[in-house]
């Protein structure tokens, strides 16, 4: 479908690829992986056509549609949900007209034999096409791919504007998924996504008819999509048939190969070396000495893998609690009109490792705060156990990082036992490497902020940690540092993550909030899951019983009861939606701006003037900088208006 050939791409005056070749098949389902900075966004974008390589040929199949989902950055505006949704039928509509002048052609009484049998032909072509793209239940596959990715029917006739920077995320997937593409390349597609929407990818894209590129974070999700793991490392790319497990056995073998190989070539130049000195004034050995010398100049030292040595790192011995941790008795949270919890009761024992799972917008983070005593309750009890210290991880942890620290300032002195050289360690399994560590936290991005955040919250001694989603910016290897100390950890955690891979090994008990409720299961993640089932059976019903109810009211009350609904939205969204529609003007501008810079830093011409190459990347950081820091207050206020709107059903 797509054969890339002799690829070369370079960025600041570092090759990324350099000649690579790569065909993907109509069946494909790859995982794409490589090292932070390796160019697997970059790949994307060539395969997608949005960034010109520097040397080399793309070929691609006639009439091939290819969707790309981002990592980020992607705004819906002046549609409703379904509407917008909707748009990504446009092959369908565009068929669907073409049908009906087609048809228009044929009952004109002046077209000739000739001309007639041509039309019949088209006319056939596309009413294969429109049967290939399913178009007879287009409307259908669109509310169910919504429904799927987590919107209720209430949602649909929501304008787009008034979703968060999560669910922003989802109408793009949703909108990829209904246009039925040939080829789907998505960019950390689970970011956004909680365990129910999660599991109903899973499901449709194994059943998917079409070519898959993905890279991703999420073990779980790309061990159960993907067949094929595509490397990307040193500048080449080489492909590996098995999902990305498999691939682990095969990396880890093909390392240990490469290090022996290097090895020897290393005694060999040694000894190369010592017989060039020995004889080098020696007439009678000067043939076999000139001979070495070009051998030794002509060597290319095999390239050894980047070194992944993980640190083994323990959060310190924290002080003994008593036997509860934290106990909520009938808790109510409310903001303005909006429930979120009405009499709950909670509690936490010594040694509890608790996920917190369900819709995004039921109020997983609310509880966490609640319990981390960051968010007040309007009733109830809130009982701290004897000896219980409490360290908290969310997006406003990273927010209230001193920004005139550098990030090794930044830990320093948390842990007094620990060593530079140990803090340094730490960092680097959290991707701050060499000079990376002097960086000033203020110019630090979204992301690394919240890397450096739960940093510190390893060095940190508590008893009871309260971690938001940890995983969002951490690639393998962080994850796998930042997992295995939570294995180790003797205290009590609570985990608001979908990340199941990560959850896996370290929780106990897993606790389901949906609709204002909470639902306890005592067991590991895999047996919430397979709960799920039965848990679904029973929403179907609920929801069916649900709208039989609402059929006997009448009209009238149903009219009324939805203006009331609508005024009280009105009320509490109208400042939020001000301020979140000139944040998006600002995010407008700076995209712009990104991309025009970008389009000239991937210009090869650029590099001919440094001094000029190294003003526009200044700009381009400064630029994506800023856009990262205006998405983030953009999604603040997506999320607080997301919550008020779910309210509302």
């Amino acid at each position: 479908m797509i054969d890339l050939s002799n690829i070369s791409l370079q960025f600041v005056g570092k090759y990324l690829f350099k000649d690579v070749n790569l065909r993907i098949n109509s069946a494909d389902r790859i995982s794409l992986v490589g090292s932070n900075g390796s160019g697997k966004t970059s790949l994307l974008k060539i395969l997608i056509g949005k960034l010109e390589p520097e040397t080399g040929k793309i070929q691609k199949q006639k009439r091939i549609t290819i969707g790309f989902l981002p990592q980020d950055n992607v705004v819906h505006l002046g549609k409703t949900l379904l509407e917008e949704a909707s748009t990504a039928l446009a092959d369908i509509n565009y068929l669907q007209n073409k049908s009906h002048e087609i048809l228009n052609l044929l009952s004109l009484t002046e077209v000739n034999n000739e001309e007639h049998e041509d039309l019949v032909h088209q006319l056939g072509d596309v009413q294969l096409r429109l049967e290939e793209l399913d178009s007879y239940s287009a409307t259908s596959r669109v509310e169910k791919i919504l429904t799927g990715l987590g919107f209720s029917e209430n949602d649909f006739n929501r304008l787009t504007n008034e979703f968060s920077g999560g669910w922003q995320m989802r109408i793009a997937l949703a909108k990829l998924l209904i246009a039925q593409n040939d080829i789907l390349l998505l960019d950390e597609p689970t970011n956004h996504l909680d365990i129910d929407s999660l599991e109903w990818l899973i499901s449709y894209l194994n059943k998917y008819n079409g070519a898959l590129v993905i890279v991703s974070h999420d073990r779980h999700f790309i061990n159960r999509v993907t067949k094929k793991t595509l490397e990307i490392f040193h500048n080449k790319l080489s492909f590996f048939n098995g999902n990305y497990d498999a691939y682990l056995k095969f990396k880890e073998e093909r390392d240990e190969l490469l290090v022996h190989h290097r090895l020897l070539q290393e005694k060999k130049i040694k000894e190369t070396r010592k017989f060039i000195e020995r004889f080098r004034y020696k007439a009678t050995k000067a043939k076999q000495v000139q001979s070495r010398i070009k051998q030794l100049e002509n060597t290319e030292l095999i390239e050894l893998p980047e070194s992944e040595k993980e640190i083994t790192l323990n959060f310190p011995v924290p002080p003994s609690s008593g036997k509860v941790n934290i106990e909520l008795i009938s808790v109510y949270k409310s903001y303005g009109d909006l429930s979120v919890f009405s009499g709950i009761d909670f509690k936490i024992d010594r040694g509890d490792k608790i996920a917190f799972v369900g819709p995004n917008g039921a109020g997983k983070s609310t509880l966490a705060n609640i319990i981390s005593g960051k968010v007040e309750i309007n009733s109830g009890d809130r009982i701290v156990g004897h000896n219980t210290l409490i360290t908290d991880y969310s997006q406003d942890t990273a927010d209230n990082l001193n920004p005139d620290l550098d990030v090794l300032e930044s830990v320093y002195g948390i842990a007094k036992e620990k060593t530079l050289g140990q803090l340094r360690s730490l960092l680097g399994s959290f991707l701050f490497t060499g000079d990376d560590v002097f960086k000033k936290v203020g110019v630090l991005s979204g992301g690394e902020k919240s890397r450096l955040a739960l940093a510190k919250i390893l060095l940190t001694k508590s008893n009871l940690i309260l971690l938001d989603e940890p995983t969002n910016h951490l690639d393998f290897s962080s994850k796998s540092v930042l997992q295995k100390a939570l294995i180790n950890f003797p205290g009590s955690l609570v985990l608001v993550s979908h990340d199941i891979d990560f959850l896996l090994p370290i929780v106990n008990i897993v606790t389901e909030i949906r609709k204002g409720k909470i639902q306890t299961y005592l067991g590991g993640i895999e047996y919430y899951l397979s709960k799920r089932e039965e848990l679904f059976v029973s929403e179907q019903s609920e929801t069916e019983i649900s709208r039989l109810n609402n059929k006997t009211k009448s009209r009238k009350e149903i009219k009324k009861i939805e203006a009331e609904e609508r005024q009280k939205r009105f009320l509490l969204t109208k400042d939020l939606k001000k301020n979140i529609s000139e944040l998006e003007l600002i995010i407008s501008d700076l995209e712009s701006k990104e991309k025009e810079l970008e389009s000239q830093l991937a210009d090869s011409t650029t590099y001919s003037d440094p001094g000029k190459a190294r003003e526009l990347n200044e700009k381009f950081i400064k630029v994506k900088d800023d856009l990262a820091e205006t998405m983030k207050k953009w999604e603040t206020l997506s999320e607080h208006l997301a919550e008020i709107e779910q309210q509302f059903g």
